[in-house]
């Protein structure tokens, strides 16, 4: 049994769940609707892929596998109850590091409505609390101004520019990298995101 999965997160309207096969239709839908949004942000590969794309399953199932071996979380996100986008904890390591990275998108239609702080904070929490993780990072392009705001919201720390990070649109491309260990919040990453949105 992995620790800390399968899981359901929840908040309010948002809610973390493992993403299923049955999800498609609406993912599909989502990611067309959404690819001038997303696609300037999405990963691609350095090395030609010869072939069919994999299948919505596929996917799935690779993420589930990796899920099952402790290195990678793949959640839905929903907003009463529709999906509305993914996180992925993702490069989960233990020992003397225990670490982990989170990804994430939403569609732009719930953008700025609070859905991804709050689920980055339910995600961290769980890393901290469930899988005991000392340490989650989020990377992010400098120009991506709407991901630059959440980790803005919810107080991760910048620490700095890894150049040449990560391939995207065909080209290695700079990155920011921001994080949050587990003695920055002490009551929990979401109880401070409360608080904030109160305020």
């Amino acid at each position: 049994m992995v620790p800390g999965w399968p899981a359901v997160l929840v908040e309010g309207d948002v809610r973390l769940r493992p993403l299923r096969r049955r999800d498609q239709d609406t993912w599909m839908a989502l990611r067309a609707q959404n690819a001038a949004w997303l696609e300037p942000w999405d990963a691609t590969s350095p090395v030609p892929v010869t072939g069919p794309r994999p299948s919505f399953g596929a996917f799935v199932r690779t993420l589930s596998a990796q899920a099952r071996a402790g290195v990678t979380l793949p959640f839905a996100i929903d907003h009463a109850d529709r999906l509305v986008g993914q996180l992925t904890v993702s490069s989960i390591i233990y020992g003397s590091l225990r670490s982990a990275a989170i990804g994430y998108w939403v569609s732009e239609h719930v953008a700025g409505l609070g859905i991804t702080p709050t689920a980055v904070a339910l995600a961290t929490d769980h890393c901290f609390e469930s899988l005991g993780l000392h340490r989650v990072e989020i990377n992010i392009r400098p120009e991506n101004g709407p991901s630059l705001r959440v980790v803005e919201k919810l107080g991760f720390r910048d620490e700095g520019v890894r150049e040449k990070y990560l391939h995207i649109q065909d080209r290695w491309c700079d990155h920011r990298t921001f994080a949050l260990t587990v003695e920055d919040v002490p009551g929990g990453l979401l109880t401070r995101w409360r608080s904030r949105t109160v305020g």
